[in-house]
């Protein structure tokens, strides 16, 4: 089955998909050569589906692994623009870099949307099997989570499991089978807290709290720390925070400091003309030359 969404002019498939490192982690999942992201859809009650996204000029085409119903394939067709950012505006993001020489780039490349998942809770759940850890142990820990709990789709591969499906699971489980450490008790909490209604992430993506606020609630949740909190902003389409680590200060020195150590202060400072896009353009800063 073929469905084919349009997409914005300014839209590059390649950069959105390589934008972060989520393409890595199920139930995500690349193929170089044709340049097709493959994604597990949940679709509720029924089965889940996979979905094959490439991109084509003027649209992505979406290929799915069995026939979907008219209603499947609306949220299948939700999921995908959801993921690929295709309704975000970032014309004033473009404005803001495209007169500068060094970031005029990111307009004409069609840089700045960053993959992201179907919900909130499957990034927060991600965002903090990266903290602390190198991107191998991440890669181990999502694996563990939706090898053990996704649901299986017709073509045999595995869902990210729900909140409800994890709240169930005994917290030895995410320390044994997930290999998630001092982490384990945190996304079992997360996952009870969500799983009773008790914690709405999901509405992270259109509060109007402002931004000091809603990363505020972020933090509440426990093992998400400046860094997860920065991060998962950008994936709620807020840019404010720099969400600075050992990588990004090491790749700013490289590109922007002569190899030299700066100060955050400095790195702060250098990225402050583009105001409430700073993240975003810090971000495309120093992941440019991943294409």
């Amino acid at each position: 089955m073929e469905l084919k969404i349009p997409t914005p002019r300014n839209f590059s498939f390649r950069r959105t998909v390589a934008s972060h490192g989520w393409y890595q982690l199920l139930p995500f999942a690349l193929d170089s050569d044709k340049w097709q992201l493959t994604r597990v859809i949940d679709l509720g009650t029924k089965l889940p589906a996979t979905i094959f996204m490439t991109g084509r000029k003027n649209h992505v085409r979406v290929n799915t692994s069995r026939p979907l119903t008219k209603a499947e394939s609306a949220i299948a067709l939700r999921d995908a623009r959801h993921i690929l950012r295709l309704d975000d505006d970032l014309e004033n993001f473009y404005l803001a870099t495209g007169n500068d020489p060094e970031f005029a780039w990111i307009g004409e490349q069609g840089a700045g949307r960053m993959l992201r998942s179907p919900t909130v809770f499957e990034d927060l759940v991600k965002m903090i099997c990266t903290t602390n850890c190198s991107w191998a142990l991440t890669l181990k820990m999502v694996t563990g989570l939706v090898e053990n709990l996704g649901r299986e789709t017709d073509d045999g591969r595995k869902s990210f499991p729900s909140a409800e499906a994890m709240a169930v699971m005994p917290t030895n489980f995410f320390v044994e089978e997930v290999r998630a450490g001092y982490r384990a008790p945190y996304l079992k909490e997360l996952a009870e807290r969500v799983a009773s209604g008790e914690l709405n992430v999901e509405e992270w993506l259109t509060t109007d709290l402002p931004t000091a606020e809603l990363v505020k609630r972020i933090k509440g949740v426990k093992g998400a720390g400046d860094y997860a909190a920065e991060n998962l902003l950008k994936l709620l389409g807020r840019y404010d925070g720099l969400a600075l680590d050992s990588w990004t200060r090491a790749k700013f020195f490289q590109i922007r400091n002569n190899g030299r150590k700066a100060k955050d202060t400095k790195i702060a400072r250098y990225y402050s003309r583009f105001n409430e896009w700073r993240g975003l353009a810090l971000w495309c800063d120093v992941t440019r030359d991943w294409l």
